[in-house]
């Protein structure tokens, strides 16, 4: 088993090809668990590791840090986030400079680190000027606190203000774009995967599993229950139960399930190998409870998937273009008047 190192975009920051996911530290998983977690996957050659200082209120940070604490973590590449709220006082949220100075040195002391590989904003602030915001992060790289920057959970129109804000103001650029991205849930492929792509950003998918759908555990019309994610919630989030339960779900996990399979690979193998190997993709995050799941998800390494198995996956989860304006960009992108514009080809990836 052999862990890529590939570059973040256009960065000079090289991460393993699986980063490990620390969401469920301090919440789903106790100390012991993660930090076995974290020593199984840096047995496997990973090296890059993603929390953020909402998770858990803090305590996934404070479990990386007494784990970090312990070893020679020099190689490693530790990555964080700000944006959210994790406590009651009114100022703590959000992606001003007041905040983002206090979440840093907060982050910074749970992990026991003098500085944070890549520093990310969790979400878009519409209460914040873009310029503070940059800028506040600009400082953070010039003292050295902060190497790399990125944001996450951006539209395509608020990413590409960040990134050209940052150009033309002459701030630390942009380099990476953590964002859902499975086969179940591909509409970052409309306008930021082309985006991340043209602007030489990585891009991180989170939930490669769709909250646990493509690891093939749930079933038609079965709402599951039990110690799973959607069996203590079937509404949960973008991943609840009844909105997902439709025949495109079924066929993909059919298809994924027949894919591991021919190979003696898990469903989940089959979903990971897809999401790697997917145009603008750095690093794929990684998200489990326990050692046994972190090691079903490893071992997607140790196989490869076929073109045409790549390309069986890609045509089944399809999710159909909407009408406009992106259909119609589509349908009209070869034409004459459509070219004087100055259009280039589609942009739109194989099998949308």
């Amino acid at each position: 088993m052999t862990m890529e190192h590939r570059r973040l975009g256009r960065s000079g920051l090289l991460v393993s090809e699986f980063a490990m996911g620390a969401m469920t530290f301090g919440d789903e998983a106790d100390e012991s668990a993660t930090h076995a977690m974290l020593d199984r996957f840096v047995e496997a050659g990973g090296t890059f590791i993603d929390t953020a200082d909402v998770y858990a209120h803090g305590r996934s940070e404070e479990y990386i840090g007494r784990w970090l604490a312990a070893r020679s973590h020099s190689h490693l590449v530790i990555a964080s986030k700000a944006r959210f709220s994790t406590s009651d006082d009114p100022n703590d949220r959000g992606a001003g400079r007041r905040h983002l100075s206090r979440a840093i040195e907060a982050s910074l002391r749970r992990l026991g680190v003098e500085v944070i590989d890549l520093y990310q904003i969790h979400a878009w602030d519409s209460q914040v000027p873009v310029d503070e915001t940059l800028g506040t992060l600009d400082d953070l790289v010039r003292q050295g606190k902060v190497r790399y920057l990125g944001v996450s959970n951006f539209t395509g129109w608020q990413l590409q203000r960040f990134i050209l804000t940052a150009r033309h103001s002459g701030y630390a650029p942009m380099a990476s774009l953590p964002a859902q991205y499975n086969l179940l849930g591909r509409s970052i492929e409309l306008e930021l995967l082309p985006q991340v792509i043209e602007e030489g950003l990585g891009l991180l998918p989170w939930s490669p599993l769709g909250g646990g759908w493509l690891s093939g555990k749930y079933r038609r019309d079965n709402p599951p229950t039990g110690a799973t994610r959607l069996g203590e919630d079937p509404t949960r989030g973008i991943e609840a139960y009844d909105p997902r339960n439709t025949e495109r779900t079924w066929g993909i996990i059919d298809e994924v399930t027949a894919i591991g399979e021919a190979h003696g690979a898990s469903p989940a193998q089959a979903a990971l190998n897809w999401v790697r190997r997917r145009p603008g993709v750095s690093s794929v995050i990684l998200g489990a409870r326990t050692v046994e799941q972190l090691d079903d998800n490893l071992a997607a390494l140790k196989w490869e998937m076929t073109d045409d198995e790549t390309d069986r996956l890609t045509k089944i989860s399809a999710p159909g273009m909407p009408d406009y304006p992106y259909g119609f960009i589509e349908n009209n992108a070869g034409s004459e008047s459509w070219a004087s514009l100055g259009t280039r080809s589609s942009p739109f990836p194989s099998g949308y």
